[in-house]
């Protein structure tokens, strides 16, 4: 995919908001008296998020959300005060925003207060929780979840964005945790991180593997060079042509390996590993070493605790033995 116009299927345009009309969200009705207050959130004056928690509103949504997603992913949580499922969700998003250390930055929109932004974000019910890259929003999930599952939705969001080269990391709000997030961001990525922003993937793939020279067993410095590696392969490919490939021929091993390359950097895992999977019951030799290889690097990417990295983990012993 191309960095400067990034396109995602779902994906909703959020760059023209500020001409955008005002009407009322389509979120969960609140109960009687609720609807146009503007309750404030404390997350700033108590430092939730580890610093990297903004509450945004339609005067700051531009610079706080469309600027800021051009060099970090922002994910953004609609909630309300009377909202009960928000109250689970919300102290898992800000958990997650301070342990990530600066990958995303995490944006709190009350929907009372902020109609339009709910309206234009197609909001229908709360809590909504979108991912934002280079402007357009990314549906991610609705409804209180449970944190494993939190994390695996971030997890892909930040593995497409880096795709589209947004791999910034923010820095802590001023006044909003800053001290805090010291103590929890780790810095042994920083050079990665502004390298893949810089688009210098060598550079990336350097700093990935110099962690790796100190900590061989590193699952995240794993993960981030397994990412710059797809990096590369996936750059300049015609997604379009390389899917009419790999489907019009599914003994050609070589358009399997590239189509399950897109399909994971466009956030469809399950459908790049049972790709692989089939293939490697298709093939022997090499050619299903090769496969059986790209399916565990691509395994790297994901985190071995993902569910769907061990279930076809499980499909791949079978198909193997």
């Amino acid at each position: 995919m191309n960095s400067k116009s990034f396109s995602r299927p779902g994906a909703v345009d959020l760059s023209s908001l500020q001409n955008a009309p005002r009407g009322g969200a389509s979120a969960s009705a609140p109960p009687a008296g609720a609807a146009g207050q503007a309750p404030t959130s404390d997350a700033a004056s108590t430092g939730a998020g580890g610093g990297f928690l903004v509450d945004v509103t339609e005067a700051t949504f531009q610079a706080e959300v469309i600027n800021r997603s051009a060099s970090v992913p922002v994910v953004i949580d609609f909630w309300a005060t009377w909202c009960q499922p928000c109250k689970q969700l919300s102290p898992i998003l800000e958990k997650l925003a301070a342990e990530y250390g600066g990958r995303f930055v995490l944006a709190k929109i009350d929907v009372d207060a902020n109609q339009q932004i709910a309206a234009s974000a197609q909001v229908q019910s709360i809590p909504t929780v979108l991912g934002v890259v280079k402007g357009q929003a990314i549906p991610l999930f609705q409804g209180a979840l449970p944190e494993a599952d939190v994390r695996r939705v971030l997890d892909e969001l930040l593995n497409v964005a880096t795709q589209n080269g947004v791999a910034g990391r923010a820095e802590p709000v001023q006044g909003n945790g800053a001290e805090a997030a010291e103590e929890v961001a780790d810095t042994r990525f920083d050079a990665a991180y502004e390298a893949l922003e810089a688009g210098d993937l060598d550079a990336a793939a350097a700093a990935y593997q110099a962690v790796l020279n100190e900590s061989p067993a590193d699952a995240d410095a794993k993960a981030g060079l397994a990412r710059v590696e797809l990096l590369r392969r996936t750059h300049g490919v015609d997604a379009a042509a390389a899917r009419a490939s790999a489907d019009a021929d599914p003994a050609d091993v070589d358009a399997q390996l590239v189509a399950a390359d897109l399909e994971l950097a466009e956030g469809q895992a399950e459908a790049a590993f049972n790709r692989l999977i089939e293939t490697v019951r298709r093939t022997a030799g090499d050619e299903r070493e090769q496969v059986r290889t790209r399916l565990v690097e691509l395994f790297e990417i994901i985190g071995p605790s993902d569910p769907r990295v061990v279930k076809a983990r499980a499909a791949l012993a079978s198909a193997l033995f």
